[in-house]
């Protein structure tokens, strides 16, 4: 398992995102040279947790659990053949492009090593957005996405240093509960009835996840 490129973005001004500025990130490009990750704040304050990274919609990107996106080459293969195009490393957003790594299998709460000090923790599945459909040019690209069900995992810094591309990925830590990113984003989309499955994971979840899930509990047992 290794990193095959480490991705960046600059804000762009484009016609399909709800941001005030009109401005995204989205658009990323793999970086010719070592990259910091860092834990970068709280959401709507923090950012990326990759020095350079631009995230312009702070409400819904960004900060502590969304700190880093990853996504596995073979699944952007897997759309390659679907779309009947070449997709770059970094076009579905991600900072992180992998090899030989299940990363929408990939359990919430598990830790990868990243080089040799970088540690991060999966988090979540990716929600696709109006931003995502743009910049995909693809029609139904939302719904399309979602019943594919390969999210691709946010991550949480654990550890802080710097990666680059060609570093190894090793898992080093992998939970019992069985709760993957890929099931929760299906919880949180179109199976909500796996919510109460969620909390097996309990505080290494997103943290909105985690108070989605409570609140859904409560108001079954109520």
């Amino acid at each position: 398992m290794k990193l095959l490129s480490v991705n960046l973005g600059r804000p762009q001004l484009v016609p399909y995102t709800d941001q005030a500025e009109g401005v995204t990130g989205i658009g990323k490009k793999p970086a010719d040279g070592p990259v910091r990750v860092a834990a970068p704040g709280p959401k709507g304050v923090g950012g990326s947790g990759l020095a350079g990274d631009a995230v312009c919609e702070l409400r819904h990107h960004g900060g502590y659990d969304q700190a880093v996106y990853a996504f596995a080459r073979e699944d952007l293969d897997d759309w390659e053949r679907e779309l009947g195009r070449s997709l770059a490393n970094g076009c579905f957003g991600e900072n992180l492009t992998t090899d030989g790594l299940d990363v929408s299998g990939a359990l919430i709460g598990e830790r990868w090593r990243i080089g040799s000090r970088v540690v991060l923790e999966v988090t979540s599945g990716r929600i696709p957005c109006r931003t995502f459909q743009g910049h995909m040019g693809e029609r139904g690209w939302v719904k399309r996405f979602t019943q594919k069900g390969a999210t691709g995992a946010y991550l949480r810094v654990i550890e802080p240093g710097e990666i680059r591309a060609g570093d190894p990925i090793e898992i080093v830590h992998r939970p019992d509960h069985g709760v993957t990113a890929a099931m929760q984003f299906r919880a949180v989309t179109t199976e909500r009835e796996l919510l109460p499955r969620l909390l097996a994971a309990g505080e290494a979840l997103h943290s909105e996840t985690l108070e989605k899930v409570r609140k859904y509990v409560a108001a079954q047992e109520g």
